[in-house]
């Protein structure tokens, strides 16, 4: 298993390589000047020059990107040009945190309630509620995020008043933005649940356990959910790392200083290094719960070969 772990770890490095790269030659791809912002609309020539040339963008690109990574594998990522603060004080003092508990909350929510959905549908197939949950889930996962933001707001802030319209602190606060992330992760995860725990109900070995009159919660719950739960692990970890990557479209619509509005906000303002970091620490923030996806279908399934 040690090994396993440590040739997983070592399978990320060319992984994080090839982002790093990606997200550096994507802000060099971006149209705008980053010297010409940094010094002003009506900086002359000379003092563009000047800038280009404290931020080392007339050297060969090489040379910039292995400064930039030098300088992101010591935690600098760069000074801010809307804020002028740092870029990861200002990710991980002020916005890295919002972003986690939205996405662990929503994620909780999802897995309950597609976990549930899913095992219901899978063990009653073909009867009416199969039919509804799966309905259900066929809506949710097709509604965009913004709409049925949208839907909420104006139900329950607007027409109602229960709850406040954007923001986030307490705890009516973030009810309707993790109902609006986990509705479409609790679709994907029931119908996920209700096809592999089909595909597993039809083994032999399942047949065998109800033939020998072993109690059914305990076939369900210990031999077909455990065995069905791979795939569905998959789905919750690309799930999971979505949200840790920033639930754009939601922060903006509550308006929620997370990771997201962060990196919208950024880009409108041209501000490269801002976008450039957050980017970077978002992919880097995926490849690691995806590394740990795959480390976890061990100890759900011991069969599972890691060689």
């Amino acid at each position: 298993m040690f090994i396993y772990i440590l040739r997983r770890i070592i399978q990320t490095i060319p992984v994080m390589i090839g982002v790093t790269l990606a997200v550096f030659l994507l802000m060099h791809l971006i149209p705008g000047d980053p010297a010409q912002i940094m010094a002003g609309e009506n900086a002359n020539p000379e003092q563009v020059e000047i800038m280009r040339e404290k931020l080392g963008l007339n050297d060969p690109l090489y040379e910039q990107y292995f400064r930039y990574i030098a300088n992101a594998v010591q935690g600098d990522l760069g000074t801010s040009i809307r804020t002028n603060r740092d870029v990861t004080k200002e990710i991980f003092e002020t916005r890295f945190g919002i972003t986690v508990q939205l996405a662990v909350i929503g994620t909780a929510l999802a897995v309950i309630g597609g976990l549930i959905a899913g095992i219901v549908s899978a063990t009653r197939k073909g009867s009416f509620l199969d039919l509804i949950l799966m309905l259900i889930a066929l809506i949710g996962f097709s509604m965009p995020n913004f709409l049925l933001g949208i839907l909420l707001i104006y139900l329950f802030a607007v027409k109602i008043g229960w709850l406040p319209v954007v923001g986030w602190g307490s705890f009516e606060h973030i009810i309707l933005p993790v109902i609006t992330l986990g509705t479409v992760g609790a679709a994907i995860i029931a119908r996920m649940t209700r096809s592999s725990m089909l595909e597993v109900i039809d083994q032999d070995y399942i047949r065998t356990a109800y033939a020998k009159g072993v109690n059914d919660r305990l076939v369900i719950y210990k031999h077909a959910l455990r065995n069905a739960l791979v795939p569905v692990v998959t789905v919750v970890g690309l799930q999971f790392g979505s949200l840790l990557g920033g639930a754009v479209i939601t922060e903006t619509v509550f308006a929620i200083n997370g990771l997201g509005r962060l990196i919208v906000d950024s880009i409108r303002a041209h501000d490269f290094p801002m976008v450039q970091g957050t980017i970077l620490v978002c992919a880097v923030l995926f490849v690691f719960v995806n590394t740990l996806v795959d480390i976890t279908y061990r100890f759900i399934n011991k069969r599972i070969d890691l060689n």
